[in-house]
């Protein structure tokens, strides 16, 4: 069984797969320190489902990029329970698994979180056959203005968009398209589902050395 642990952004998940299905999963908006709520949230989903941590065969997690501080406590955790444990550990990196969400289009896909002080992370996906969508380049921290500026081709916008972030795709006067927010919503269950998939390939990280992704504002902020 896997658990799944993403706090790369206010946004937070937690999920259970079985390696048929996912079998718990829990999603909100942290209003609280993700340290707070995030050790009860694992003991509560687990027990509903009358599993212990004794039951984990790995544990993946996001590892951003994303809020500097959610991402050190969702980290933290999942290594040491890896290695308490002494369990596989898998890090994914935060855009990936709204993009391994999404199915194929012959748009290109930019997935988007944030990352605070107006500021937002953002990649662009392309769809590889066989292998679905890969990112054509590294993830990037900038404005909403300047990564709409910089989008020529037709593309489907999903991820952590804001009203005044939509308003601008809209207004952009290109071939762009804006996925629901339901769908745009980064679920746990699919970054359980990539681990599982870790799992069964044995590509495992190593929990001592697994490190976040942080982006570097080009403004410095």
């Amino acid at each position: 069984m896997i658990l799944a642990i993403d706090t790369a952004t206010r946004w937070a998940g937690l999920a259970l797969h079985d390696g048929t299905a996912v079998i718990a999963e829990y999603g909100w908006r942290c209003l609280n320190n993700h340290t707070v709520e995030l050790s009860p949230a694992i003991e509560d989903m687990l027990s509903r489902i009358d599993k212990t941590i004794n039951d984990l065969d790995g544990i993946a997690v996001a590892i951003g990029p994303g809020s500097y501080t959610g991402l050190r406590v969702g980290l933290a955790l999942a290594k040491g329970m890896a290695l308490a444990n002494q369990i596989p550990l898998f890090g994914v990196p935060t855009l990936d698994i709204i993009a391994f969400s999404m199915g194929q289009m012959p748009l290109q896909l930019l997935v988007a979180a944030e990352a605070g002080r107006s500021r937002v992370c953002a990649a662009v996906y392309q769809w590889q056959e066989k292998q679905g969508w890969k990112p054509r380049r590294p993830p990037i921290i900038d404005t909403w203005e300047n990564i709409v500026n910089d989008i020529e081709k037709p593309t489907l916008f999903a991820g952590e968009i804001t009203p005044e972030a939509a308003k601008l795709i809209r207004n952009s006067n290109q071939n762009f398209a804006i996925a629901f927010p339901a769908v745009s919503t980064r679920r746990a269950g699919y970054l359980a589902e990539m681990g599982w998939q870790r799992l069964r390939k044995n590509q495992m990280d190593d929990a001592a050395s697994l490190a976040p992704i942080y982006l570097r504002d080009p403004a410095g902020k």
